[in-house]
């Protein structure tokens, strides 16, 4: 029983149960319910509306010193994966804002924890003050990262996935200093703090920034030669640790690449690579903030069976809180992580609810609704490549990551397909670079198979357009 449900006699308890409270929530969630339940398809926009909006756009893109990628401004309001925009379009929401809207838009779940958060005494948690809100969710983390005994004993948390990052390179620094490097794959992105850019591969992230770290690149997985990239792979971490013996304090592991665009490795490829990298006593870091909840196990590192071997694993997006999770040998000492906020009321509540709809809901294992999903998906892409020869090439990803290359592969190629599928109401986004490719994040919690269909649809009309004007 969660503590915040326990009988307790404290005042916070009897607020919890006014049935005032109780008639409010119903009468709120029913209000919700009606008025999302009109959002039930892709619309377009308001004649009446475009000025107004395009004024909103281009005020705010003056406000925040550049313009929005899309020209996308939500009304407050959805239903699933359909989204309403302020100017009266709905879209077909499968980025979910890159893998953060778990369940879609105005999910009855997400609205009663905003509800029970509103109730709270304050907005945020923060190292100094916590509440029950935050212990329930770091137990029911723990728990499901523990689920096959990775002895995974901490849970820190924090406000953004770059944050999560940010904590475990400062734990793992700590714990094997005085080394200063960091080991890291080809196309990796960890995020763009002062020394993630060094950690993630991509040149503009770090232009007119100083140098922050020493980070050193090894080739990923090659679906195409297993056995050959693994030995090149592990060829590499074995190079460059005799070459600075003791100064590596970490691997860091994208199990599935995300912003390299969506390459999965494999258990066999993982476990050799971090066998070689703890003879050389590197700390593994697990980066999961983009994949966590999208294989066949909550973790990544379940699907792929590293639960021994993974010291250090980062959570976010869909989490809503983001965190930092490690065994007790790497527990820093006091002082090294602390933040003013780690997280809101809101968040910690809809985090929890979608940690625990996703596992109630039969998303995870080899037959799960992660697996069905991207079958469906990966089988209408491969459909809409028959049909269209040259113009799609994969699928890749996995789980709930779907992901192909778009004709040549062209980065104007890439924007002008997912702006296309924009225009005529389903949103995705790009990944990766020579190639770029084009990628998928559902809403797993409430995509549903007539979704897919409906997002297949516009895709092949969309592909069918840059085929015949190719």
């Amino acid at each position: 029983m969660s503590t915040t449900q326990q009988s307790t006699g404290l005042v916070a308890e009897a607020l919890r149960n006014d049935p005032r409270v109780a008639e409010a929530k119903r009468l709120l969630l029913e209000a919700v319910g009606e008025h999302a339940a009109k959002i039930n398809d892709v619309k377009t926009a308001s004649p009446e509306l475009a000025d107004p909006y395009q004024n909103l756009l281009d005020e705010y893109g003056q406000m925040r010193g550049g313009n929005l990628y899309f020209p996308y401004l939500a009304s407050g309001i959805g239903n699933g994966p359909f989204v309403e925009l302020a100017n009266g379009s709905v879209k077909l929401d499968f980025i979910t804002g890159i893998g953060v809207h778990g369940f879609g838009h105005s999910d009855p779940r997400i609205v009663e924890a905003g509800i029970d958060a509103a109730l709270n005494d304050t907005v945020m948690h923060g190292n100094l003050q916590q509440g029950t809100i935050s212990y329930d969710f770091v137990k029911s983390m723990l728990a499901i990262a523990n689920q096959s005994n990775a002895g995974l004993d901490h849970c820190f948390l924090t406000t953004s996935g770059a944050m999560a990052n940010e904590n475990a390179l400062k734990i793992a620094f700590q714990k094997h200093a005085p080394a200063t490097r960091t080991l890291t794959f080809e196309k990796c992105f960890a995020g763009r703090t002062l020394a993630l850019a060094q950690v993630t591969d991509k040149a503009k992230y770090r232009d007119g920034i100083p140098k922050a770290i020493d980070v050193d690149l090894i080739p990923f997985f090659d679906h195409e030669d297993p056995q050959g990239s693994t030995r090149r792979c592990v060829q590499a971490i074995r190079h460059h640790a005799h070459r600075f013996p003791g100064q590596y304090a970490n691997l860091w592991l994208e199990l599935v690449q995300g912003e390299g665009g969506y390459y999965p490795g494999s258990k066999d490829f993982f476990r050799a690579i971090i066998t070689e990298a703890k003879k050389h006593d590197m700390a593994i870091i697990a980066d999961e903030v983009q994949s966590f909840s999208r294989t066949t196990r909550p973790f990544a590192f379940q699907h792929f069976e590293l639960d021994d071997l993974v010291d250090i694993v980062t959570v976010g997006k869909i989490t809503q809180v983001c965190c930092t999770i490690y065994r007790d040998s790497y527990k820093p000492r006091p002082g090294l992580i602390s933040q003013t906020f780690t997280g809101s009321s809101w968040a910690m509540l809809a985090g929890k609810a979608i940690i625990e709809g996703l596992v109630d809901s039969g998303h995870y294992g080899p037959e799960g609704r992660n697996v069905k999903l991207h079958d469906q998906f990966v089988a209408g892409i491969k459909r809409i490549e028959e049909k269209f020869p040259g113009s799609l090439k994969g699928p890749y990803g996995i789980g709930g990551m779907v992901a192909f290359t778009p004709f040549k592969g062209s980065f104007e190629e890439a924007k002008d397909l997912v702006m296309k599928m924009y225009h005529r109401g389903l949103l995705s986004f790009m990944a990766g670079g020579n190639p770029t490719r084009v990628r998928f994040l559902m809403p797993l919690g409430c995509t549903t198979e007539a979704h897919i269909d409906q997002a297949l649809q516009i895709l092949e009309t969309c592909v069918g357009e840059m085929a015949a004007s190719a």
